[in-house]
């Protein structure tokens, strides 16, 4: 074999393993960055779709990263959007500081996403946080405002770390911060399959089970008391605000969530997935990707 075709070969083969991993069609489409955040946390940012359109920004939950997004970043009814997301700090790619402070106290969250706002020159985004995306969303609106935005969707979303809001689960959250690998590791998988109702394939267990293991462990012993500003932040938005829930959710208390939500401003939208767990927009990319479509369209009409 000639060397230009060797090298054709190996090329097919690398382009053929990067297809198996999770979130293949995002690669050759994403532009990689990074933004420092004001307290010196370097953030990895990452954009897809179409740079000209108007912004999504992605805040993805605990243990993830920008790779939880794969459904939502390949899907053609979102093409036309700019679609950027970004590793949480002590998550994925972006830094990991060691402090406690840099995790437990909400405002420094909140200010990563303003810089990220800032940075990308994102005008009037689309905010969509999963889970502890969620917090990190009500504590931007209380530090910042709604200005900058044009709307925001929590899925799964934390509204509160109270327990008439968050399931119980002592021993999996224990075992997530223990000094032993072992317990650690079966910790974090532990958690994740409390995410789904419909669990995922393997191939997509093994990518989140991945993103868990690059997380943190000085993050994930203190963001259990992270601050949380729901009462602030929620309470005084004035764009679109759009709850979307599993039924089955395992992690966080759908009802009792959306109650507290809704209490703090009746304006908030919510749909509630019959069929799904903490992950709707996993397990019904489908209906998720039209219910934020349709959400992002009325958001930016208004």
């Amino acid at each position: 074999m000639s060397l230009s075709k060797l090298r054709g070969a190996l090329g097919a083969l690398i382009a053929t393993f990067a297809l198996l991993a999770a979130a293949p069609a995002t690669f050759a489409a994403t532009r990689n960055y990074t933004v420092t955040a004001p307290d010196g946390v370097v953030l990895a940012v990452q954009e897809a779709g179409d740079p000209e359109g108007s912004p999504i920004i992605f805040i993805h939950g605990l243990l993830g990263s920008r790779l939880n997004w794969s459904k939502q970043l390949q899907d053609p009814r979102l093409q036309h959007y700019r679609l950027i997301t970004y590793d949480l700090r002590g998550h994925g790619m972006s830094g990991k500081p060691a402090e406690a402070s840099s995790y437990t106290d909400g405002r420094r969250w909140a200010n990563d996403l303003a810089a990220i706002i800032e940075s990308t020159h994102a005008r009037k985004p689309v905010l969509v946080g999963w889970s502890l995306g969620g917090a990190v969303i009500s504590n931007y609106l209380a530090a910042y405002g709604d200005k900058a935005i044009a709307g925001a969707v929590y899925v799964g979303g934390v509204i509160e770390l109270k327990p008439d809001q968050i399931v119980a689960h002592p021993e999996v959250y224990r075992d997530m911060i223990a000094s032993d690998l072992q317990t650690h590791l079966d910790g974090e998988r532990a958690f994740l399959r409390l995410c789904f109702h419909r669990q995922p394939d393997a191939a997509t267990f093994s990518l989140l089970l991945a993103n868990a293991a690059l997380a943190s462990w000085d993050m994930q012993r203190a963001v259990q008391s992270m601050t949380v500003e729901a009462g602030k932040g929620l309470s005084k938005a004035e764009v679109p605000l759009l709850l979307i829930y599993g039924a089955q959710d395992a992690l966080v208390k759908a009802k009792p969530s959306i109650a507290r939500a809704t209490s703090l401003n009746p304006q908030i939208r919510s749909e509630l997935y019959a069929d799904s767990g903490h992950a709707p927009f996993l397990e019904e990319p489908e209906r998720f990707n039209r219910d934020l479509s349709d959400f992002v369209r009325m958001a930016l009409s208004r």
